[in-house]
C-alpha cells in the first residue's frame, strides 16, 4: 500500500504543478526579481530614419479568400520600413493571382506543397531583411505591433520575439473558441512571466519575429516549426522577449472536431520537440532555462497527462483498500470533476453554455488530445504538412 501511497502523491503533484504550481512559483520568482532588479523598463525606439528595415513574411497555402482582408490589416500597419513577403507553397487557388493586384508584395513561390517548415526554409533564404516577422495569413495584427516587436530587439541578447496570440469568437456561446481563448489567455500570462523572469519557452506562429542571421533551416518534418526554431535560439544562450503590445487576433476553431485536429498536431509536434531539443533539459548547460523548459512544456506534453489519468485507477484502489479518509475525500473530489466535465460535453454538444462546466471539459480534452498526438507523430514523421482546422 505504501508503493500506491507514494505513486499517487507523485501523480497528483505532477498534476497540480504542471497546471497551478508553476505558474504560482513563476509569479513568485518574477516578484522577487523586481524587489532585486526593480520593474523592468521599455527601451526607446530611434528615430523613423534609422529604424531597421524589416520584413513582414507570411507563410500560405490556398488562402485566396484571405488574401485581401490580410492586406487590408497590413496597410494598416504603421512601421515606416517594412516590406511585406508572402511565402506559398503549393498553392494552386489562385492566392497568386490575387496577390498579383499588390505591386508592394514579393511573392516566393513553390509549385510543390511540402509543409509550412519548407516554406519557412525558403523564405528565409529568399530575404534579406535581417529582422523578420512571420505571421500567419489568417490572423490580423494590431497596427503597432512591428514598433512593439523591434522596440524589444534593442536588447542585443534578443533573438526572437514573441507577440500575443488572442482567439475571437465569431459568435456567442462558440465553445471551442471560448475554449481556446481562456487557454490562451492563462499561456499568455505564462509566457509574459517566462520572459520576464529569463526567456519565453517558445514563440507561436501567428506572431514571431527574428533575427535572420541566427536561423538554422529546419527539417522539414517539423511539426512545430516556431516552437523548435525559437527554442534553437534559446539553446543558443539568447532569450525569446515576450511582449503583449504586439498581438495577433483570430478566430477559434469552429467546433471542438475541428480544435481536436490542431491539438493532435500541437501534441504531436510537442513530443518531437521535446526529443530534438532534449539536451535544454540538462540543468548543468542553462539552469534557469531547464527549468522553465521542463516545467512549462516538457512535462505538460508528456508525463503530467499520463499522471492525470492515473490518478483515477490509483484513487479507487486506495478507497478500495480502505487506506484514510483523505483518500475518500480526494476521490469524491475527482468524481465531482469528471462529472462536470461530463455535464460541459454534454451541453456543448446540445448547443448549450456553461462557462463553468466548460472549463473541466476543455481541459480534459487537451489532454486526451496528447494521447491521439502520439499516434499523429508515428503516421506523420516524413512529413511537416498538416490538414487546416476550420476556423469559426
Amino acid at each position: 500500500m505504501v508503493t500506491l501511497k507514494v505513486i499517487f502523491w507523485i501523480c497528483l503533484f505532477l498534476v497540480f504543478y504542471t497546471y497551478l504550481g508553476y505558474g504560482i512559483l513563476l509569479w513568485v520568482l518574477v516578484r522577487l526579481k523586481r524587489l532585486i532588479k526593480g520593474k523592468p523598463k521599455k527601451a526607446q525606439l530611434p528615430p523613423d530614419e534609422e529604424l531597421p528595415e524589416v520584413t513582414l513574411m507570411i507563410c500560405a497555402y490556398n488562402e485566396q479568400d484571405i488574401v485581401d482582408i490580410k492586406m487590408e490589416n497590413t496597410h494598416q500597419i504603421t512601421y515606416p520600413k517594412l516590406h511585406v513577403v508572402w511565402v506559398t507553397d503549393g498553392s494552386n487557388d489562385g492566392t497568386n493571382d490575387y496577390l498579383a493586384k499588390y505591386p508592394d508584395v514579393q511573392v516566393i513561390y513553390s509549385p510543390e506543397r511540402r509543409g509550412k517548415t519548407a516554406a519557412l526554409n525558403h523564405g528565409l533564404g529568399e530575404v534579406k531583411d535581417e529582422l523578420v516577422v512571420m505571421t500567419d495569413a489568417n490572423t490580423m495584427l494590431n497596427p503597432e505591433s512591428i514598433q512593439e516587436i523591434v522596440r524589444c530587439f534593442m536588447d542585443p541578447q534578443v533573438a526572437c520575439v514573441a507577440g500575443e496570440k488572442r482567439v475571437a469568437a465569431r459568435h456567442e456561446g462558440q465553445a471551442a473558441a471560448e475554449g481556446e481563448g481562456l487557454y490562451w489567455k492563462y499561456e499568455s500570462t505564462l509566457k509574459r512571466w517566462d520572459g520576464e523572469l529569463y526567456s519565453a519557452m517558445g514563440a507561436a506562429g501567428e506572431l514571431c519575429a527574428i533575427r535572420r542571421s541566427l536561423y538554422e533551416p529546419m527539417p522539414e518534418n517539423a511539426l512545430l516549426d516556431d516552437f523548435v526554431m525559437s527554442l534553437r535560439m534559446v539553446d543558443k544562450g539568447y532569450k525569446i522577449a515576450y511582449t503583449p503590445n504586439a498581438y495577433a487576433m483570430e478566430y477559434g476553431s469552429a467546433d471542438l472536431a475541428e480544435e481536436s485536429k490542431r491539438k493532435r498536431r500541437i501534441a504531436a509536434g510537442g513530443l518531437q520537440s521535446i526529443w530534438w531539443l532534449r539536451d535544454m533539459m540538462n540543468p548543468f548547460r542553462q539552469p534557469i532555462v531547464a527549468f522553465q523548459f521542463v516545467s512549462h512544456r516538457v512535462l505538460r506534453w508528456s508525463i503530467t497527462p499520463v499522471a492525470l489519468f492515473l490518478l483515477i485507477p490509483l484513487n479507487v484502489l486506495l478507497v478500495f483498500l480502505k487506506a484514510g479518509g483523505i483518500y475518500n475525500l480526494l476521490w469524491g473530489m475527482q468524481i465531482i470533476f469528471y462529472a462536470a466535465a461530463f455535464l460541459g460535453y454534454y451541453l456543448e454538444k446540445h448547443g448549450k453554455k456553461n462557462k463553468l462546466l466548460y472549463v473541466p471539459y476543455y481541459f480534459l480534452f487537451m489532454n486526451l488530445n496528447i494521447f491521439r498526438g502520439m499516434s499523429y507523430l508515428k503516421s506523420h514523421k516524413s512529413s511537416g504538412a498538416w490538414e487546416k482546422a476550420k476556423r469559426g
